[in-house]
């Protein structure tokens, strides 16, 4: 049974769905969504799991408060959200800027999560030290959502136009996104405050590097096993992501999922399981798709 919630973390109030019982696994999503990006895998990965899947600060139901957008203020929300719900430890799965935001619980907080998947993502720190003119290309996006101002007052005349360009740009099937989320997610950036708390998770750009940096120098990596998860047609593609995330980890595996954008929960929900339930403690539980 899948059911909602909200709880007081951080001095907001954060929303999450919740389904299953067993180990918990967190599913944190990216921009431009909500946690209503992993619906298709939600049944198959609560048939032995508990899944909590929020939506982060900023997004969707939870609070657009005027800070606290960097990664470890927003992973410190995720974490203190586990403890509230009576949990220890966790599974993380992590998409876009929620892998973002799981990369940081993970290193700030190894002793709560067991075990880590990214998907189609680099490292924050390593996307801009590759920022050749090939990369900037493909994540141009990030250097016009930092700008003050300047973005809000553009998209907000046409939320849907600009999220629409992104769902058909970054699928490889453009049919990936069910015109529903489309709706849900149009919806939940046109909430007041929602653009502009979604553009502040980028501008929180140079206290995470600052962060990546510090780390970096004295040598912390993640611990825990990692997934990491690409599409073919997705941005990572174009860099050596395998390799790159073994940069940053100690025990890394991963692959690119063929025939898939960047939305992988959405566009290929098959393969995402097929990985999950080889990675995942308990994985053997994980259902088919067709248990939606």
């Amino acid at each position: 049974m899948k059911t909602t919630g909200v709880a007081r973390v951080g001095g907001i109030r954060l929303h999450y769905t919740r389904a299953g019982s067993g180990p918990l696994l967190v599913l944190l999503h990216g921009w431009p969504q909500t946690g209503l990006c992993w619906e298709p895998v939600l049944a198959p990965l609560a048939a032995g799991h508990t899944v909590i899947a929020p939506d982060l600060r900023g997004y969707g139901l939870s609070d657009k408060p005027a800070t606290g957008y960097d990664k470890r203020r927003m992973a410190a929300d995720i974490a203190e959200l586990v403890t509230s719900l009576g949990f220890d430890r966790a599974s993380v799965v992590g998409h876009d800027r929620g892998a973002r935001v799981a990369h940081r619980w993970a290193l700030d907080r190894p002793d709560q999560v067991e075990r880590l998947a990214v998907l189609d993502v680099v490292p924050t720190r390593e996307m801009f030290r590759r920022l050749d003119a090939s990369v900037a290309s493909s994540y141009w996006h990030w250097l016009f959502h930092l700008q003050p101002d300047l973005p809000e007052r553009l998209v907000g005349h046409d939320v849907r136009g600009y999220l629409e360009f992104f769902f058909e740009r970054w699928t490889y099937n453009r049919h990936g996104l069910s015109p529903e989320a489309v709706d849900a997610y149009v919806r939940a950036f046109s909430r007041p405050g929602a653009l502009r708390a979604g553009f502040d998770d980028y501008r929180a750009h140079e206290l995470d590097l600052a962060l990546d940096d510090e780390d970096a120098a004295a040598g912390r990596r993640l611990t825990m096993p990692v997934l990491a998860l690409w599409g073919s047609a997705g941005l990572p593609a174009r860099l050596p992501t395998l390799e790159i995330w073994r940069e940053y980890a100690e025990d890394v595996r991963g692959s690119e999922i063929p025939e898939c954008g960047h939305f992988i929960p959405e566009e290929r929900p098959d393969a995402l399981l097929a990985h999950l339930r080889d990675f995942l403690p308990g994985g053997a539980a994980i259902g088919a798709i067709t248990a939606l």
